[in-house]
């Protein structure tokens, strides 16, 4: 990656950004947004929503060989259901998705939309090409799954996002379709940056300290919602616990492209690769684009732990 200038924020913008604008994308659309990613061999492989002309949003499969330049296939990699259990659940569509490498497969948890609300539903993969569909997983009104790359206790592990209390919880499972075992991780901080809500972002990351997790926080404010990132650190044997919270966003809303867009004030992502060290973040702007940055691994660890607020 190019060489960045260490100033505003602890993520530091690729000066190409917007990495993916509507533009680039090879069909009419209404727009795009929220990309989960992976690294398949010399690979980044996106996962992004796009909405259609007609309201309906599906997940379209991007590909790139230097994780900045990326071509999207013209087809969908996930859509919407239209029939049985599964059509009533995702009549609006489906969004969001993150991914997860785990025991030798591919797993992509997003959300379903309907007008009962949001549900998280499961996918599989080898190849990002064939997607074999797990069913739905969550409770109605549960947004923003992600998946632990290691079990837990020989249990699997999420994070997800229940509409009430605006909190981030874990629940288990032995076979990835029914869940349970729910503990609190983390919550809003009345008087910080977070105070409104806050919800998982990308997949858990393991460090030497325990689980990293980058997560949005949202303010609310006169001229609306402000959505930036932060960082906390799990704890490694007990993900329920909190161990490092930073105090201050590593990423808000500062460039045009973040500020004004279909939800002005945004930053948001599902989803980066560490690399040599370093965080690759993938992150949606304004919810009209998807923008690249980078960020030490370790100076996020070390802003878990520079403040007294955990």
């Amino acid at each position: 990656m190019p060489r960045r200038s260490f100033k505003r924020d602890v993520v530091h913008r690729w000066e190409g950004n917007p990495a993916i604008t509507i533009d680039d994308v090879p069909f009419p659309c209404l727009d795009i947004r929220d990309a989960g990613v992976a690294k398949v061999g010399d690979k980044y492989i996106l996962l992004l929503t796009i909405e259609a002309l007609d309201g309906q949003t599906a997940i379209y499969r991007a590909e790139s060989e230097d994780g900045q330049r990326f071509e999207i296939a013209p087809s969908p990699a996930i859509e919407a259901s239209h029939h049985g259990e599964s059509g009533t659940y995702e009549s609006i569509g489906v969004e969001d998705a993150r991914i997860t490498f785990l025991d030798g497969a591919y797993y992509v948890i997003y959300t379903a939309n309907s007008p009962l609300g949001f549900r998280l539903a499961i996918a599989k993969t080898a190849d990002f090409k064939t997607f074999e569909r797990m069913g739905h997983i969550s409770q109605p009104d549960t947004k923003h799954g992600v998946l632990f790359p290691e079990r837990i206790d020989g249990r699997y592990a999420r994070l997800d996002r229940p509409r009430e209390g605006g909190a981030i919880w874990i629940s288990y499972s032995n076979d990835l379709k029914y869940w349970g075992n729910m503990h609190f991780v983390m919550g809003p901080r009345g008087g910080f940056w977070d105070n409104s809500r806050v919800g998982p972002g990308t997949p858990p990351m393991r460090v030497d300290e325990g689980w990293l997790i980058i997560y949005y926080g949202i303010r609310e404010t006169s001229a609306g919602p402000l959505f930036r990132l932060g960082a906390a650190v799990l704890d490694g044997e007990h993900p329920h616990e909190v161990i490092g919270r930073a105090d201050v966003p590593i990423l808000s809303p500062r460039e045009r492209y973040e500020r004004i867009g279909d939800l002005g004030n945004l930053v948001f992502t599902c989803g980066g690769v560490i690399e040599d060290g370093r965080l690759l973040l993938y992150y949606g702007g304004g919810d009209s684009c998807i923008c690249v940055g980078t960020a030490p691994v370790a100076q996020l660890v070390e802003r878990c732990f520079s403040g007294e607020e955990r």
